[in-house]
């Protein structure tokens, strides 16, 4: 979706498709063990005395609720991911619209007013002219122009008028997720490192990384499985901060490629959006169906629960807004940051 998939992952899986979407069935409980057999008695009878009464059971811990949203968008085709273009004031919704593997060329981006109105549902649209779009997910600003991940291509639009700007193919990646923007004008985008099979399962390629593109140039800032899946990155004052879906971590990426300050995400994992908001970081878990908060070298914890199949998240700025993409729900909600 921006960083789409486990996204992508689940939701593929779940839908059979889908980067962002169906929860995966909870793992099979084995059957409870029967009791040991009791011996018989002895022949002779002694009485027992009278058991103890039993301690009465602990109460359970309180179940978080899941706050209302404040406003409610409809009618999309699996949105993995949620842009907030703070210039135009507005979000940018990247919709897969069918299988995240296959090359249709019938992605499309919406646009949606923060008021509540979908003010145009198919902005950018493959097919359409001159754009090329197969399956966008995480997309990023940049000096007027949006880049878009869009399987092993980053494609460019006018940020104006959605006409299409060039595109910049990323040789050897499997899965394009999200999309990052630097201060200096860098760009980077992830690579998830696997495919959807045919019968919803994720199916890894080993071709997890993360690249930067610079003046239009492409170089790879690390490759490696040791990134397990890369998928939502953001850039933070630390720099670029990376999630990754095939383990529950959160780490940051430093220039040289190596992995810093790994942070176990322990409320879930299966982790898919990353955004910054202040000093936390908040990531979408399809394990948890939550939006979880924490820092780097610090502890997560459940921000936003229940929230089925969420992917690429966004932040409005401007209001305190988190913005939610449900892929397998073609549905975007956006609730207020407590």
């Amino acid at each position: 979706m921006a960083r789409f998939l486990h996204t992508f992952t689940s939701v593929v899986v779940a839908a059979a498709m889908a980067s962002c979407g169906g929860e995966a069935p909870p793992p099979a409980v084995a059957p409870a063990a029967p009791p040991p057999s009791v011996a018989p008695a002895a022949t002779s009878r002694v009485d027992s005395p009278p058991a103890a009464p039993s301690a009465p059971a602990a109460p359970e811990s309180p179940k978080l609720a899941a706050p209302r949203p404040v406003v409610t968008y409809t009618g999309f085709a699996m949105p993995e991911s949620v842009l907030y273009d703070a210039d135009n004031d507005r979000y940018l919704v990247s919709n897969v619209n069918g299988n995240p593997n296959d090359r249709d060329n019938n992605g499309f981006i919406s646009v949606l007013s923060p008021d509540g109105q979908v003010t145009d549902l198919k902005w950018i649209e493959g097919g359409k002219g001159k754009v090329k779009l197969d399956a966008p997910t995480g997309s990023a600003i940049v000096k007027g122009v949006l880049y878009v991940a869009d399987l092993k291509t980053v494609r460019m639009f006018d940020l104006e008028t959605g006409a299409p700007k060039g595109e910049i193919a990323i040789p050897g990646a499997t899965l394009l997720n999200d999309v990052a923007a630097a201060p200096d004008g860098k760009v980077y985008v992830s690579d998830s490192g696997f495919t959807i099979g045919a019968t919803g399962n994720l199916e890894a390629t080993s071709s997890d990384a993360v690249y930067v593109i610079e003046k239009g140039k492409v170089r790879l800032l690390a490759k490696t499985t040791d990134l397990h899946m890369p998928n939502g990155i953001a850039w933070t004052d630390q720099g670029l901060v990376v999630c990754s879906s095939g383990a529950p971590e959160v780490f940051l990426l430093d220039d040289k490629g190596a992995r810093q300050g790994v942070t176990t995400t322990a409320p879930g994992g299966r982790l898919d959006g990353l955004v910054a908001v202040g000093d936390s970081l908040l990531v979408t878990s399809h394990e948890a169906s939550a939006v979880l908060r924490g820092k780097l070298g610090g502890t997560f914890e459940i921000a936003i629960p229940e929230q089925r199949t969420p992917t690429d998240i966004g932040y409005d700025t401007k209001r305190g807004r988190v913005l939610v993409p449900h892929v397998l729900e073609d549905r975007v909600d956006v609730y207020e940051l407590k």
